[in-house]
């Protein structure tokens, strides 16, 4: 690989321009106003796939946002990589939390970052991570070392729940054969301390709305007569964990899984200072379930989040009203044999049933996605952890990841495939929220060491 490296190191200034390009176009996939922007940064991908050398791209439409696909098939006896990304971006909304326009790129050094990050809404999540192995296959492929096929499969629809890649999957199995599925959509632990992340949380996510009195009330002649939906819906997601921070819901935790002691041990090897950990998000104390340590919290747990609560006035001064309907968007991350469809029943039962007489519940499931787990002594693994030996002179750690990416469980449902998640960002990054960014070390360090994962993982597929 070291004619690959060189053209890496040789067109550096190049792929950082090409990044800042992509990240100029608001694909913006939950809001029905950048529609044409989702389809322009689709377009501008197949144009790039097409220029690195890449055979049969396509724009494939969905139901929803298109998917790009590309692919070089070198030797049909080689083994074949497929590679998952996804160009849209989360909202980037509050706009006056930003320190620079979202859309606006602009490099700014930080602690952590102090060579330079890019700081613009999809930098790290995940247009810089995906845009990594658009330029690190067109290195192998400039120089002609590229050892196994690749294919490579880009969404417009990650940040609002891959509805249509399931579709896509199921009717394109042929096309997406492969030996194994690449994603960098994760992070790392620091960047003197490489990791692989070997389990995601699965997700619920739901909806509710209660409904009181059939208009919004003067509190003075109505409060303390009628029951107010605001304060009871603020009263029954209290009621949803006890002072322990467990769940109450019945049957929660039936089917979790729980590492052994010695497993709980080897995860604690991994760095983690409380104090850094606290300083970087200006908090005085960590907060979770009793018994587990924050790392375990925020990967092994299971945990319920609201993500948005509203009701009532709230705009300028005071308009005393007792309001008709509250509402609240709630999150709970599912650990390995937690089913999510199992969970949102037992969420949408128990809320039911908790809600006193004075207010209707009605509650709306969105999207969730299973748990994965990736074997340590995979042949995939392997090779990702080769390559980052290789990359940055240390064994990585393997690590379980709080977050959650469905579409790990539903390849290897559909197409049997084991996903590899070599992952460069920092969890510093902001991603989801304002002041989003990717230092330039993990990008480059990403690019680099993304081709040493092909030729590792040729070799050990022979």
């Amino acid at each position: 690989m070291l004619q690959t490296q060189n053209y890496i190191s040789e067109h550096k200034e190049r792929f950082l321009d090409q990044l800042m390009e992509l990240l100029r176009i608001p694909s913006i996939s939950a809001d029905s106003a950048y529609n044409k922007d989702v389809a322009s940064c689709a377009e501008a991908l197949a144009v790039d796939l097409k220029r690195i050398g890449l055979d049969n791209v396509e724009i494939c439409p969905t139901d929803g946002h298109p998917i790009v696909y590309g692919e070089k098939i070198i030797d049909p006896n080689l083994p074949t990589v497929l590679v998952y990304g996804h160009y849209d971006v989360q909202p980037a909304d509050p706009i006056d939390l930003w320190t620079n326009p979202p859309f606006e790129p602009i490099i700014k050094k930080t602690d952590l970052h102090p060579s330079g990050a890019i700081f613009a809404r999809g930098a790290c999540d995940d247009k810089g991570q995906m845009y990594m192995h658009v330029k690190a296959v067109e290195a192998m492929i400039a120089k002609q070392e590229l050892p196994c096929n690749v294919k490579m499969m880009i969404e417009g629809e990650e940040e609002v729940g891959s509805e249509n890649l399931a579709v896509f999957v199921e009717n394109e199995k042929e096309r997406l054969s492969a030996d194994i599925i690449l994603v960098s959509d994760t992070g790392m632990l620091a960047n003197d301390v490489p990791s692989i992340t070997t389990g995601l949380r699965g997700l619920s996510y739901v909806e509710v709305e209660l409904t009181g009195p059939n208009r919004d009330l003067h509190s003075g002649l109505y409060g303390g007569c009628v029951a107010n939906p605001i304060n009871i819906l603020c009263s029954m997601i209290d009621s949803l964990q006890d002072e322990n921070q467990k769940m109450t819901i019945p049957g929660f935790y039936d089917d979790v899984e729980i590492l052994s002691a010695e497993e709980r041990a080897e995860m604690a090897k991994a760095p983690f200072s409380h104090e850094a950990y606290c300083k970087s998000i200006d908090i005085q104390d960590t907060h979770g379930e009793k018994g587990y340590s924050t790392p375990e919290r925020g990967s092994i747990r299971p945990t319920l989040d609201v993500n948005g609560i509203w009701g009532g006035y709230t705009g300028e001064g005071a308009k005393t009203v007792i309001a008709s309907k509250a509402y609240a968007k709630i999150s709970m991350r599912l650990v390995p044999n937690q089913d999510p469809d199992k969970i949102t029943k037992l969420f949408c039962d128990h809320f039911q049933a908790i809600a006193p007489k004075g207010v209707s519940v009605k509650v709306t499931p969105h999207h969730g996605g299973e748990p994965a787990v990736t074997p340590v002594d995979s042949v995939g693994y392997l090779a990702a952890s080769d390559a980052y030996q290789k990359s940055f002179g240390v064994k990585p750690i393997p690590v379980r990841s709080g977050g959650s990416i469905p579409i790990v469980a539903m390849f290897e449902k559909e197409l049997g495939l084991k996903t590899v998640l070599m992952g460069f960002g920092l969890d510093s990054d902001a991603i989801h929220s304002p002041d989003e960014h990717y230092g330039l070390f993990n990008y480059y360090k990403g690019i680099e060491t993304i081709p040493y994962f092909y030729e590792s993982f040729a070799k050990r597929m022979k």
